[in-house]
């Protein structure tokens, strides 16, 4: 017999609202495999977890071994009671399922000689599963939202914004690691739904939309786009073939919680030029609140990771081989003063005061709609702090648009 968490709409909660159906799919087809998909995405806390023993088991193969399991479970839990090991920051000695939604693939394994995401696959009666040679396969995830964009993201530089005409064009990956409250893009962030994409199908379509606006600049974001490193680097490498003219710009948005500085460097090889990173805060508190996340040791190691990227980007490639752009959520719900914006002002300012650093007005969305999005002259009180610590050219998105530097 076996314990397992399953999920279920709580009816008192449920406004009918359809997310859990329409952007989030179901790996056990109707019966609750405790995946967790559809309890991370629904907007309004309306799924709630319960416990459940299940008493069937089915036989499976896992490198080349027959083990009894119990059905009706993940994969990815299938593999956990068989001692893999599972971790949310990429490990050696672990797989890494940082969303766990399904969207980022980054825990895929070889199931019935098809990769699969170990996290949202449901475990079947005579399935074998592979947990190497994954690198034999071509990597897949969900990308989504090909659009043309007049203003970019955090990575666009600020002369190119708000100039009445697209600038760049981008695509989206769905799957985070943060559980942002205020997520800004959830559609995506949580989507299931779509089919997944090689390095390959995603640029050329990508590159399709640039030819098709006749802009030069090319992005992704997300959700989290550096979850999967194998396939963002692929991703880079096609796009950078296919754009072979010198105007071309590979622009990557991150949240840079998981950005070592060997990945930099290997994303830089295959041909980023701008790069995004939204820093959050610099408390952890505050980053915890804004992220979501519970587990504090996760969330240190997530904010350390950050700032330290920006740092080896400044010191080793910017301005010359990359441009950076630095990004910062603002609400007075997370910073009731502007204590610490000072301080993230003054960290960066000590880095490179040169820096493009673009302030975000959070609005209510998501989990978070009890929220007041900032008013213009708060996000100019933002502005001038930042530029009082010693920084240079201060951007904010506000509702009539960006301003500055």
């Amino acid at each position: 017999m076996f314990k397992v968490t399953r999920y279920r709409i709580n009816p008192d909660k449920c406004i009918g609202c359809g997310f859990c159906k329409d952007v989030v799919e179901c790996p056990g087809y109707g019966e609750c495999v405790g995946c967790s998909s559809c309890f991370l995405a629904c907007p309004n806390y309306a799924i709630e977890p319960y416990t459940a023993l299940i008493r069937e088991t089915v036989r499976i193969i896992v490198d080349g071994e027959e083990y009894d399991v119990p059905r009706g479970v993940t994969v990815k839990k299938v593999l956990e009671i068989l001692g893999f090991s599972f971790s949310r920051y990429p490990l050696e000695d672990s797989i890494f399922a940082p969303c766990e939604t399904g969207g980022c693939w980054a825990c895929a394994v070889i199931i019935n000689g098809e990769l699969r995401p170990s996290c949202h696959t449901a475990v079947r009666n005579g399935m074998e599963i592979e947990t190497v040679h994954i690198e034999e396969k071509t990597p897949m995830r969900v990308i989504g939202g090909f659009t043309p964009h007049p203003v970019g993201g955090v990575g666009t530089p600020h002369w190119l914004k708000d100039k009445g005409h697209y600038i760049e064009v981008a695509c989206f990956a769905a799957g985070c690691n943060f559980r942002c409250p205020t997520c800004q893009n959830y559609d995506i962030t949580y989507n299931s739904r779509l089919p997944p994409m090689t390095p390959r199908e995603a640029a050329c379509e990508l590159t399709y939309y640039r030819k098709l606006y006749g802009v030069d600049r090319l992005a992704i974001s997300g959700g989290e786009p550096t979850l999967n490193r194998r396939w963002l680097i692929e991703f880079f490498k096609e796009l950078k073939k296919l754009n072979k003219d010198e105007k071309a710009r590979l622009h990557l948005d991150t949240n840079a919680s998981i950005l070592t500085p060997d990945y930099i460097d290997e994303l830089i090889e295959a041909g980023v030029t701008d790069i995004g990173p939204d820093l959050k805060a610099l408390r952890i508190e505050t980053f915890m609140k804004i992220t979501g996340l519970n587990d504090r040791e996760l969330a240190e190691k997530y904010l350390e990771t950050s700032w330290k990227a920006v740092k080896y980007i400044i010191e080793n490639y910017y301005p010359e081989k990359v441009f950076l752009g630095i990004g910062i959520p603002y609400n007075k719900f997370f910073h009731p003063t502007l204590d610490e914006i000072y301080e993230i002002g003054y960290k960066i300012a000590s880095m490179d005061p040169n820096v493009q650093v673009c302030v975000l007005d959070y609005r209510p969305e998501f989990r978070r709609t009890n929220i007041r999005t900032p008013t213009v002259d708060e996000m100019l009180e933002v502005k001038k702090a930042l530029e009082d610590t010693g920084l240079k050219t201060v951007i904010v998105q506000t509702r009539i648009g960006h301003i500055g530097p």
